[in-house]
Parts: C-alpha cells; structure tokens; sequence
C-alpha cells in the first residue's frame, strides 16, 4: 500500500509495486532520456515501468509522458519514439502525440539543424480516457461550419456542420516559458530540468477530476506535487535522488505556508 501526498525515495518500479492495481487516474512526468542531463547516475528499464505504469493505472487512465531526443554523431536518438512502443506493447493505447514548444528555448548554435525548441507530450491511455476536459477558447462564427472532410455520402454532411460554433478546442501543440519564468520558486531551480507548471496544469485539469489520483515517477523538484496539490487532486511520486526530494519538500512547505498566510489574511 501507498500513503497519499508523498514523494518515495526509491526507484519508481518499487513503488509502484506497493500500489494496488488499478488506482491511478494519472501519471504526468519526464523521464530522465537519453543522459541529457546529470539526474545523480539514474538509468529506468522501460519495459518494466510501462508494465508497471499499466498494471497500476485505472480502466481510463492516461499517462502523459515528456520526451525528446538527443543527436548523436549528428543523427537523432529517437528514443522517444522508443519509449511509445514500449508504451503500447505493454497494452496502452497511443491517444495523442502533443507537442510542448517553447517559447524561449536556450540559446544554441545546433550546426546545420534549425533550433530545437520543442520536446513530444504523448498521452498514453488504458482504454478510452474516461476523463476529458478539454481547454477551448470562445470564437466568433456567424456561419455554421462547413467540413472539407469527405465521408461517404459526401462532403459537408457531419452533424455538426449544421451548428455554429461558439468555442472550440485548442490544438495539440502548446507553448509554454521555459527557464525562470516557468516557476516563481526560486528553490525548484536547483534541479537541472523542471516542468513548466503551466504544462502541469493543463494537462492534470484535462485528464482528471477533482480528487483523482496524479502519480509522478520522476518527482524532481516537486512541480508535479505542487500543482496537484492546489488543483484538489491526490498525489504520489517517487524520486531515488535525496537532493531532489530535499527541493522538493523545501518548495511544497514554502507554498503550503504561503496559502496558510494568504487564507489568513
């Protein structure tokens, strides 16, 4: 069993032997790929934690997994397309491939490439996701929509080509800041890599409701916890490094402190 609200000081496999099958609603992370970046030594068997994630993961349940490649010899690893089949050899559906792109990539001379200003956000799902939540915006069609999709009796004639929109949902591709302007704690900055908490939002209101259950594999600096946790949502995470869990339970007590006083007050 798994006590809820708490970052494991473990490999993500352990932990996720300690759950019960079937009792996660979410899982949102990065994975430490391709040794970009120092995550203090740590190497993941794939196979083993999308069996895991799998097993754990309720009838419903997505996974959203944030990943790119590194260029090796100058050719692509393509390890995130990797990590995808692992994903639906283990029995997940490949629900949507997204894409995070930044707003204001680091600064790099790639050689004779454009520069790399995005990473994959696949949504792997067990089954049909049974939570959607889309973000959309409200726009303005005085006419109704006309398809150019071809079906066979035509074209034009899906049901809703009849009705005029007010809102739609927004695309696949969202844009995030990267760097400072991702977090405004300082503390998460110790770690080489956080998410962008607005990332973390969209996704967890997409793909959850209010007290479901966001799991994080890769914990790091806590974003993960953070931000399910003022989303009303349960959270269980799992971190091998000391040094990141210490930055992480340092910026959940800074935060829960900073809600302590704004109630107050």
């Amino acid at each position: 069993m798994i006590d809820l609200f708490t970052i494991y000081h473990e490999n993500c496999i352990e932990t996720l032997a300690r759950m019960p099958d079937d009792v996660i609603d979410m899982t949102i992370t990065s994975p430490p790929y391709d040794d970009l970046r120092d995550y203090n030594g740590y190497h993941f068997p794939i196979e083993d934690i999308t069996k895991g994630l799998f097993a754990k993961t309720k009838p419903g349940g997505v996974v959203i997994w944030v990943v790119a490649d590194r260029t090796y010899n100058g050719s692509e690893s393509l390890s995130s397309f990797e990590h995808a089949f692992a994903f639906r050899d283990a029995g997940f559906r490949v629900h949507d491939t997204m894409i995070y792109a930044k707003n204001n990539p680091i600064p790099s001379d790639c050689g004779k490439r454009y520069r790399q200003a995005f990473e994959y956000m696949f949504c792997f799902s067990k089954g049909q996701p049974e939570t959607f939540n889309p973000i959309t915006v409200a726009i303005k069609q005085e006419k109704a929509f006309k398809s150019f999709r071809i079906t066979k009796t035509g074209r034009n004639d899906l049901a809703h080509d009849h009705v005029a929109p007010r809102e739609r949902k927004v695309n696949n591709i969202f844009f995030y800041n990267v760097g400072t302007s991702s977090s405004s704690d300082k503390i998460a900055f110790k770690h080489p890599a956080i998410f962008p908490e607005k990332l973390v939002e969209d996704q967890i209101l997409t793909w959850t409701n209010e007290d479901g259950l966001v799991y994080d594999p890769f914990m790091g600096s806590g974003t993960t916890a953070k931000v399910a946790g003022l989303l009303g949502r349960k959270w269980v995470g799992s971190e091998i490094s000391s040094e990141y869990i210490e930055i992480a339970m340092e910026r959940l007590r800074a935060n829960a402190s900073e809600q302590s006083r704004s109630a107050g007050g």
